[in-house]
């Protein structure tokens, strides 16, 4: 009888030290984590502030703090306002390129259209070999350039810039990489899809142009 309560009472024991280590595991690989998600942020914001230093624009940093449920994938909420001189209308970028444009205003936050939303367009041109056309958005992964005339010189792999034609939009800012070339269902001009320089989908921190 006493070998069994003795079992039965190093099994809790176990159980019980079994438990505290596993909530141990538990809070040092949280721990961990958080480490390594200010390390990401911090490296983030190293190469946002070197960039905004090289550049000759003046910009304001801002962080993403949402998304709008009616627009999920195509706008983004940010954590500065009319407080810091925001506008509607200025340009909004990152380190990789173009990221869309300032649609509404508060003093503290502002929302923020992506360059994949159907009502953003920017006219645009081939840097290799200066064709023109406009850049719209699709709502999904991709871009499209349009207005190409049937002997337009793009290929796949082109890079796709800002032609500066657009109010507000400089010229130069990379918008994405030609993925397919294809001809319009008339046959008298051609399209592009283009891939965008931004990845869309994992935005954390941008830059406001600013006028």
């Amino acid at each position: 009888m006493r070998r069994e309560l003795g079992g039965i009472v190093f099994y809790h024991h176990n159980l019980v030290q079994n438990e505290r280590l596993k909530r141990s595991m538990d809070l040092l690989r949280q721990k961990l984590n958080n480490v390594r998600e200010v390390y990401l942020e911090n490296m983030r914001l190293k190469e946002m502030l070197s960039f905004k230093q090289r550049s000759h624009y003046k910009l304001v940093a801002a962080r993403v703090i949402g998304r709008s449920p009616d627009n999920w994938f195509s706008m983004v909420i940010i954590d500065k306002g009319k407080d810091y001189g925001l506008r509607r209308g200025m340009v909004a970028i990152t380190p990789a390129g173009l990221l869309g444009r300032v649609l509404d205003v508060t003093g503290s936050t502002t929302k923020i259209m992506l360059i994949n939303d159907p009502n953003f367009s920017v006219s645009s041109l081939v840097q290799r070999s200066r064709q023109e056309g406009l850049v719209s958005g699709t709502l999904g992964g991709t871009l499209m350039m349009k207005y190409l005339p049937r002997n337009a010189d793009i290929k796949v792999s082109d890079i796709i810039v800002t032609s500066g034609l657009t109010d507000l939009y400089p010229k130069g800012l990379i918008i994405g990489t030609v993925i397919e070339v294809g001809d319009e269902f008339a046959g008298l001009t051609r399209y592009a899809l283009l891939k965008p320089a931004v990845d869309l989908a994992n935005i954390e921190e941008l830059l406001i142009i600013l006028e």
